[in-house]
Formats: C-alpha cells, sequence, structure tokens
C-alpha cells in the first residue's frame, strides 16, 4: 500500500514527556439520540482529573471507540482536547485511533496529534484473524510513517479477548528497532499478569500500562508506567493511591485489594454501559446510553454494581 509520508510542518502535541500515571479509559457520554455528547465533555474531564487521574483515554473500548465513524471520533476527540487545552492544560489526553482499516486508522491519528493529543492508542486492524507478525509490523509501519510525528507517542493496543488480535514480542521487537521513538508503549488489556510481566522483562523502558486495575501494584514494581483502566472512571482514587503509595516507595494494600475486588465484580459486564450506570448512580451524571449492539445494563445488574462500587469507595 502506497501511503503519504508524515508532513513535518504539521503543529506536534505540546507535550514534551511520555504519558504516564493514571488514566480512566474515559466512556463517551451520548445524547439522547446515542450520538456522541459534545457538551457533556468537559464536565467528565473535569470530574476525573478532580478524583486524581492524570489523564484519560478517549474512545477506547470503554469509549467505544470502533462504534462511531471517524468523523464523529473525530469531534469527540476536537470537544475534549478543546477543553483540556482551555482548562486542564496539565490533564493528557490518550486518543483511541485503531479502525478496521488501515486508511481510517491513518486519518484518525493524523488529526489526533493536529488537535494536540499527548498520544494515540491503536488497535491492529482486527477484522482479519489470523494474521502474522509479519502482517502487523507492515500494518503498523504504514501507520506511523503516514501519520505519527517524529516526536509523536504510539501506544500498540493489545487486548485480543475483544479484538481477536494480539500483538506478539516479536512484532513489539521489530517495531521498537524501526521507530523507537514513537512507538513507546503498550496498554495491556489481556489482563495476564504472565503476559505483562513478560513483555516488561523483555522490553525495559517500554512503556507499558495496564488495563486491568488488579494488577497495578504487581505492575509498577515491575516497571509499567502506569495503567489506563475502565474502573478508574469511578475508582480512581483507589487507583491514584496505589499510583501515589509506588512513587513513595510504599504499596497501598489496602486500596490495591479493593481494586482487585472491584475488577471481580464487573468482570462479565459490559464496560461502557456498567461505568456509565455507576458514574449516574454515584455521582449524579446523566445516565448515559450505550451505542448498539451494546446494550444497558438491567435494573437488578445496575442495583447490584453500584451497591458494591460504593462499599469499595467508602472512605475515598
Amino acid at each position: 500500500m502506497t501511503t503519504t509520508q508524515a508532513d513535518p510542518t504539521r503543529p506536534v502535541s505540546p507535550a514534551t514527556a511520555q504519558p504516564r500515571g493514571v488514566f480512566a479509559a474515559a466512556v463517551t457520554p451520548l445524547t439522547s439520540a446515542l450520538a456522541p455528547d459534545l457538551d457533556a465533555l468537559p464536565a467528565l474531564i473535569d470530574f476525573l482529573a478532580s478524583r486524581g487521574c492524570h489523564g484519560a483515554l478517549l474512545l477506547g473500548t470503554t469509549g467505544e471507540g470502533p462504534a462511531f465513524s471517524v468523523a464523529e471520533r473525530i469531534e469527540v476527540l476536537r470537544a475534549g482536547l478543546r477543553h483540556r487545552n482551555s482548562a486542564r492544560p496539565g490533564f493528557q489526553v490518550l486518543a483511541g485511533t485503531g479502525c478496521a482499516s488501515l486508511p481510517d486508522t491513518i486519518a484518525l491519528t493524523r488529526e489526533a496529534f493536529d488537535l494536540g493529543a499527548d498520544g494515540v492508542v491503536v488497535l491492529p486492524a482486527f477484522y482479519f484473524k489470523g494474521v502474522g507478525v509479519d502482517g502487523l509490523v507492515h500494518y503498523f509501519d504504514e501507520l506511523v510513517r503516514a501519520a505519527v510525528p517524529p516526536e509523536g507517542a504510539l501506544l500498540a493496543y493489545h487486548i485480543p479477548q475483544v479484538s481477536g488480535v494480539g500483538i506478539p514480542a516479536g512484532a513489539i521487537a521489530r517495531l521498537r528497532e524501526r521507530f523507537p521513538r514513537q512507538v513507546i508503549g503498550m496498554k495491556d488489556s489481556q489482563d495476564d499478569w504472565a503476559h505483562t510481566q513478560s513483555v516488561l522483562a523483555q522490553f525495559p523502558g517500554f512503556a507499558v500500562f495496564l488495563g486491568s486495575d488488579s494488577l497495578i501494584s504487581q505492575g509498577l514494581a515491575a516497571g509499567a508506567a502506569g495503567s489506563i483502566t475502565a474502573l478508574a472512571n469511578v475508582l480512581s482514587p483507589l487507583d491514584r493511591a496505589v499510583w501515589d503509595a509506588h512513587q513513595a516507595g510504599g504499596a497501598a494494600t489496602g486500596a490495591q485489594a479493593r481494586l482487585a475486588r472491584a475488577r471481580a465484580a464487573v468482570k462479565g459486564l459490559n464496560a461502557p454501559a456498567a461505568l456509565k450506570s455507576a458514574l449516574a448512580d454515584l455521582f449524579g451524571f446523566p445516565l448515559w446510553g450505550v451505542r448498539p449492539p451494546l446494550e444497558p445494563l438491567t435494573a437488578e445488574q445496575r442495583q447490584r454494581l453500584s451497591a458494591t462500587l460504593a462499599e469499595f469507595l467508602a472512605g475515598y
């Protein structure tokens, strides 16, 4: 495939350091017509920042990114980054830009950097299964050359239980060799400590972000750069307690234990609907819907989840 080389005159994100810290895999507010509610994004970003998040991933899995068109995703990123730039300049914003089509991924990634995102989190093309390392490397090679500025940060998104396409160590090694300044890390959402530990051990300095709240303490101790999790929409004070304890040379064992139990409580629920329900029930946000084919929680699921999460937040 022939692609256009990245234009060196394009604006580059103002971020000067690699992303790190506690990130929420933010939900995407929707209107009653199930369109992105751009007017609601500032309040959500302010809420996440006020509760200890260093940043947010917009349009990841919890943000229902693949359910929206490229045009819709650009509008969400524009609204979120406009508010960040004007009101929360220290708040890091990552953009989920992976699409089933390479041209769409290129277009969305270029736009994310043009708008000032601190980095992109990119799924491999996920429709065709069983692709090999060569195909994955070719996909990311085309993407980086066409859309990632010289100082742009790309996190490969490893969530094979959802996407059906993982990112093996062989692909990481080759991409790191080709693009050491741009392919800086991975969002590892496999929820398998053996896998995370292996990546951290094989690639020192590779910025691995935990996608599971239950693994944060272990991950940070082994060299992870932070966490990007769905539960941080609601439980970010617990995530931040674990982060702060690690930075101080200790361990917030109580907070980590609560996070592990909370992770078990949401397992099996669709995360976008679960987190939107909890935000409404516990913090007074509107009960935003989810885009089909996802469905809202049942009344029983919602009541049980909100009561459980409220218990875990006691004292935080």
